[in-house]
Formats: C-alpha cells, structure tokens, sequence
C-alpha cells in the first residue's frame, strides 16, 4: 500500500517512457489515472474543465467537456461507471507513454499511444474535442 501511495505522488522524469494502464479519467486532457501510480495530464493539448471553463492562457476549445471526457474514456477503453469525486472508471489496454516532465502537482505531462486509438492526444485534436497547445506540442509529430 505504502509503495503505490509512493508511485501515485511521484512524477515520471522527462524524456522516460513508462506504461500505463488507464483506471480512471477527469476530463479531456487527464489526468488519467494509472494503474501503475502516475496521474497523467496529456501533452500537447488542452480541453475545456469540467465545469465547462477553460484555465487563463490555455487555449480553449469550443467543445463540450463531457463530451471530451467522453470520448477520451472511448479512446482508452471501456467506461465501467463512476467514482463519488466525478472520475471516470475505464479500462483499457496499457498505453505507451513518453514523460514531458512534470504538470503541477504530482502530475506527469506525457504523449501517450494505445494499442486501440494510436495517438491519445493527436485523436483528441483530430476530434475537435481538445485544442492543440503549441506551447506543449514539443514538436511532436501525428502518424
């Protein structure tokens, strides 16, 4: 118990891949919640909070954010119900992610790949769910 309370506070250190099977999901950039311990909030991306606001100097998509959320959880895995805070139970096969560094808090920026939807943050600006934040976008590359 001790050790995954250790791995859930900790930050995967930049430019370190890791895997992460998805458990649970905020909204539509994360976190999302790993198995493993790390909390990950996407790179590269921004999607509407949950009360339907957009944070000062995130872009900010025109997007629904239940429906980001939503389609996110779809991209991960299959919804399996909902925690009492609002997060999202999925599950899903491990993703394949590649830290940024740290995102406040004890978060983990990171991109991420599924073997289900290919490129999480990628799909999610492909979906006009979540807007591309060139500031994180490190020039990544979408297949």
């Amino acid at each position: 118990m001790i050790l995954s309370l250790m791995l859930a506070a900790s930050v995967v250190p930049a430019g370190q891949s890791f895997a992460c099977t998805p458990i649970a999901v905020w909204d539509g950039d994360g976190p999302i919640w790993c198995a493993e311990g790390p909390h990950i909030r996407l790179s590269g991306i921004a999607a509407r909070e949950m009360d339907g606001s957009c944070s000062a100097g995130h872009p900010c998509p025109a997007a629904d954010a239940v429906a980001a959320r939503g389609h996110l959880v779809a991209l991960l895995g299959t919804r399996r119900g909902a925690r009492p805070t609002g997060h999202i139970i999925v599950a899903g096969p491990p993703l394949r992610c590649r830290s940024a560094g740290a995102a406040g808090g004890k978060r983990t920026a990171a991109f991420c790949s599924s073997p289900r939807s290919g490129d999480i943050s990628c799909a999610m600006v492909r979906s006009g769910l979540a807007a591309k934040w060139d500031r994180y976008w490190q020039g990544h590359r979408c297949d």
